[in-house]
C-alpha cells in the first residue's frame, strides 16, 4: 500500500511542479449560447455556463446544475436560486461582528429583487484582480488564468503560470492595504476584485475599493481550523466563474490524497513531541490546539505540545513559559522566513541552544521555496496543497512512512 501512496505523490508533485492547469472541456451550455463554435440550443443545460451570456432567459430553467457546497470550510454557504446564488461569508475575520453576502447573476438573466444593497456581480466573470497570493493557484486550477489582469505585490508571487504572466507585462500591480493604488485598478476595469481583511481600517483594502466604487469580494479561507477547510475555498472562488464542476473534481482529488496521507500516519506507534513558532520580542504566539496548525500535526502522526488547547487562534506566552512547556520537545517547527541554518537559530537568541530539538539538530522552517524576492511558495502553493504539506510533516515526524518523498516547502536548518 505504501507503493500506491508513493506514487500517487509522485504523480502530485509532478502536477505541481508544472503549475499548468489542464482545461475541462464544457459539456454544455444554455438556451441558444455558443460554446466553441458550436451553437448548443438546449433548453436545460447540462453544465454550468462558463463562457458568456444566455441568449433567452427562462424563469423555469435551472441554469446551476453543478453545485457545490462545504464539506470541511465552516466560513462560507452558498444558496442557489436558479439564475442566481447568494454567496455569505460569515466569518470574513477573526471577531468579526458582520456578516458579508454577494448576489451572483447569471449573465443574461435579471437581477432579482428583494436583495436591497448586497453587491451584485455577474457571473462568469470576464476578468478578475486577485489582492491576495492565496487564490492565484484557484484561478490556475480552475482553468481561468487568463482572466487575471491585476494583483497585489508582484514579489509576493509564486506560482509559476502567474510569474510567466509578470514577465510578458500581462498583469498590473495594484498594491493592496490601505496604498491599494485604486487608479490602477479603474483602469483595467475588472469585472471582480478579490482580497481578504483583518477587520482593521489600517490595514484592510476593501473600504478604500468598496468607496472607488470598485466591484470587490473577500475571501477568508485564512480562518478555517482546517488545512481542508482552508483548501476549500477554492469553491468560493469557482462560484465566481461558474466552474463548480470542475472545482469539486479537483478539490475532491486534494482531498482524497490528504486522507490517503492521514490514514497512512494514522498507525504510527510512538508520536514525536512538536514545539511551533518563534519569539519575537519576548513573546511566543503558538497555534491553538484547534488551529488549522495543530490539525496538521496530528494527522502527520506527531503529538504537539499545546495539542490539549481549546484556541483555532494563536496562543500568545511569553518565552519562559514556552521554555518551561516545551523544552524537550522533539522538533521544532521554527516556520520563520529568515532562518535558514542552525546558526541562524543561535544568532538570533542564544536562550535557543538549550532546546532539546536544537541540540538534536531537529529544528525545521516552512520557507525552503522562496522566490528570488523572498514570496514564500508556503503560503500560496502549500494553502491550495495540503497533502503535500502533510506529506512534508509526515517525512519529517516518521521518515520510515515516506522515505522516498522530497521535502517540498519545509527544510532541516542545518
Amino acid at each position: 500500500m505504501r507503493s500506491i501512496f508513493l506514487v500517487a505523490l509522485g504523480l502530485t508533485v509532478a502536477l505541481l511542479a508544472s503549475c499548468a492547469a489542464v482545461p475541462i472541456e464544457a459539456e454544455q451550455t444554455a438556451s441558444g449560447a455558443t460554446v466553441g463554435g458550436a451553437d448548443l440550443s438546449s433548453d436545460e443545460p447540462d453544465s454550468n455556463l462558463t463562457e458568456g451570456c444566455i441568449e433567452a432567459y427562462d424563469p423555469k430553467v435551472d441554469y446551476f446544475p453543478d453545485k457545490v457546497a462545504p464539506e470541511h470550510a465552516e466560513g462560507w454557504s452558498v444558496a442557489y436560486h436558479g439564475h442566481y446564488k447568494v454567496l455569505t461569508l460569515h466569518n470574513p475575520w477573526r471577531g468579526a461582528e458582520e456578516t458579508f453576502a454577494y448576489l451572483l447573476v447569471q449573465c443574461g438573466a435579471p437581477v432579482p429583487e428583494g436583495y436591497g444593497d448586497i453587491p451584485t456581480i455577474e457571473v462568469p466573470v470576464r476578468s478578475v484582480a486577485a489582492l491576495t497570493s492565496t487564490v492565484l493557484p484557484h484561478l490556475d486550477g480552475l482553468g481561468v488564468l487568463e482572466r487575471l489582469v491585476a494583483v497585489d505585490r508582484f514579489d509576493y508571487i509564486n506560482t509559476a503560470a502567474v510569474r510567466e504572466m509578470i514577465d510578458t507585462g500581462e498583469l498590473q500591480e495594484a498594491g493592496t492595504g490601505t496604498g491599494v493604488n485604486t487608479e490602477v485598478l479603474i483602469d483595467v476595469d475588472p469585472e471582480l476584485i478579490i482580497t481578504f481583511a483583518y477587520g482593521n481600517l489600517d490595514y484592510d483594502t476593501h473600504p478604500k475599493l468598496i468607496e472607488a466604487g470598485l466591484p470587490v469580494a473577500l475571501t477568508a479561507g485564512y480562518m478555517e481550523s482546517s488545512p481542508l477547510g482552508r483548501t476549500e475555498w477554492m469553491k468560493v472562488t469557482a462560484l465566481f466563474f461558474n466552474q463548480e464542476k470542475r472545482a469539486e473534481a479537483v478539490f475532491g482529488g486534494i482531498a482524497d490524497r490528504y486522507a490517503e496521507m492521514a490514514e497512512l500516519a494514522a498507525g504510527v506507534e510512538e508520536m514525536p513531541t512538536v514545539l511551533v513558532g518563534i519569539a519575537r520580542r519576548e513573546s511566543w504566539r503558538v497555534p491553538g490546539g484547534n488551529s488549522y496548525f495543530a490539525r496538521y500535526i496530528a494527522d502527520a502522526g506527531g503529538a504537539y505540545v499545546w495539542g490539549d488547547d481549546e484556541s483555532t487562534g494563536s496562543i500568545p506566552l511569553s518565552m519562559e513559559n514556552v521554555f518551561e512547556v516545551a523544552s524537550d520537545a522533539d522538533i521544532w517547527l521554527a516556520n520563520t522566513g529568515s532562518w535558514f541554518s542552525a546558526g541562524d537559530v543561535l544568532a538570533a537568541d542564544e536562550r535557543y541552544g538549550s532546546l532539546a530539538a536544537v541540540e538534536k539538530g531537529s529544528v525545521y522552517s516552512n520557507n525552503a521555496k522562496l522566490n528570488e524576492f523572498g514570496g514564500n511558495d508556503y503560503w500560496e502553493t502549500g494553502v491550495a496543497n495540503p497533502d503535500l504539506v502533510l506529506a512534508d510533516l509526515i517525512r519529517i515526524f516518521h521518515p520510515d512512512l515516506l522515505p522516498e518523498h522530497e521535502l517540498i516547502w519545509f527544510h532541516q536548518l542545518q
